[in-house]
């Protein structure tokens, strides 16, 4: 297959004209860290954005950064701790996940809208996008939204295309705004607590004034006691206050031990990238609904025999199942429509991808407002073809 690599956006939109020219679909690649995600693309030549590297602006005192696609996110990541800041949806890392190499890329977090536990109060990566330049399949190069949020005109482009999965547009730079890292952070761990008493205790935690920056459980599973687990950020003495009173708010569902530094740190890095499914040959599904919807889909996915984890209150469910027939398709899917949410395999092997809904199919006029989408901005289907449903 040809690769395409090139290292402008002028070369990005000569490469997306030829395409459109020839009929020749493409398939587009940043770092090739999430390649299992969305079901497979036939293309005939592929464009990478490796060489579209490099931050291109960055103000601290105006908490904004900018990168090209192409930058690996430890770059950015490298830049903004040693300014004492930090990306605030804590993007998950999906090599662990995927068996993969390489680096992941600012433009790979955007275009999937790649988010970790800290979503549940800071916000998914839309909300933190606040500028995108891009080369939709007309192969035009297009800016939208700004560097500073006085100046953010187009900033629900912004938003749209955040998770479009490379289906309408080749994004050539993102821009974001950070916030400060917290001085310091703590994990309370309640034990022992079933799926719907662990809901009930993070519903607590989170409608409480303390403000968790992370509210998950992990079921009992291979010998492994159930924990129902709390996040905390900030400085110490407002730690030292806010872990006293989430213990008092917490101890009807049990006594809460403490995790703190790299203890906490290290459990929630294992969180955000699914490291209990890494290296299974387990099929992974994501499902996203209303967190008090969690306890009844648990029970409608038993019969599957699922290893869970539930993030963000209950609103995130990973699920891992035996990865053989339809890994499930039909039955997730519809346990996820019937808790008002959707489900989305996130791996499985090609094979399956290429025969099952990868993501819930949506409402008819849902799927409407994405074919129009798509006809707008990739109206021959060069970009990606069918990586979220057939045609789109």
């Amino acid at each position: 297959m040809t690769l395409h690599s090139p290292s402008s956006s002028a070369e990005l939109a000569a490469v997306l004209a030829d395409a459109r020219r020839s009929g020749a679909p493409l398939a587009v690649v940043g770092g090739g860290t999430r390649a299992g995600l969305g079901r497979p693309v036939q293309a005939a030549a592929t464009v990478s954005t490796a060489k579209l590297s490099g931050i291109t602006l960055y103000e601290p005192a105006e908490l904004v950064i900018a990168a090209k696609a192409g930058t690996p996110l430890r770059e950015v990541t490298e830049a903004l701790a040693a300014k004492g800041q930090r990306l605030p949806f804590e993007p998950m890392d999906h090599r662990l996940l995927y068996e993969t190499a390489g680096e992941p890329t600012v433009g790979g977090v955007a275009a999937a809208n790649v988010s970790g536990p800290a979503r549940i109060n800071l916000g998914a990566a839309r909300d933190s996008m606040i500028g995108l330049k891009f080369v939709n399949g007309l192969a035009e190069d297009v800016k939208s939204g700004g560097r500073v949020m006085k100046n953010v005109t187009g900033l629900d482009l912004v938003k749209a295309l955040a998770g479009s999965l490379g289906t309408l547009a080749v994004f050539h730079e993102v821009c974001f705004k950070v916030l400060p890292k917290a001085e310091g952070e703590r994990t309370l761990a309640v034990t022992g607590l079933s799926i719907p008493q662990a809901v009930a205790a993070l519903s607590a935690a989170l409608g409480s004034p303390f403000e968790p920056t992370g509210a998950a459980h992990l079921p009992a599973s291979g010998g492994e006691v159930a924990r129902t687990l709390v996040r905390i950020e900030g400085f110490s003495a407002s730690l030292a206050y806010r872990t006293d009173a989430l213990s008092r708010l917490l101890a009807p569902f049990g006594a809460a031990e403490t995790l703190d530094g790299e203890a906490s740190a290290g459990l929630w890095a294992g969180i955000r990238d699914a490291a209990a499914f890494a290296g299974t040959d387990e099929a992974v599904w994501r499902l996203s609904l209303p967190p008090s919807a969690a306890p009844a889909l648990a029970e409608r996915l038993a019969p599957l025999e699922p290893r869970l984890v539930l993030d963000w209150g209950g609103g995130l469910v990973w699920a891992g199942i035996a990865a053989t027939g339809d890994a499930g398709s039909a039955r997730i899917h519809a346990a996820a429509k019937a808790a008002g949410g959707h489900a989305t395999l996130v791996r499985a092997p090609d094979q399956v991808r290429g025969a099952v809904d990868v993501f819930s199919p949506p409402a008819g006029p849902l799927m409407a407002i994405q074919r129009k989408l798509k006809a707008s901005f990739d109206p021959d289907g060069v970009l990606n073809p069918g990586r979220m449903y057939p045609g789109v």
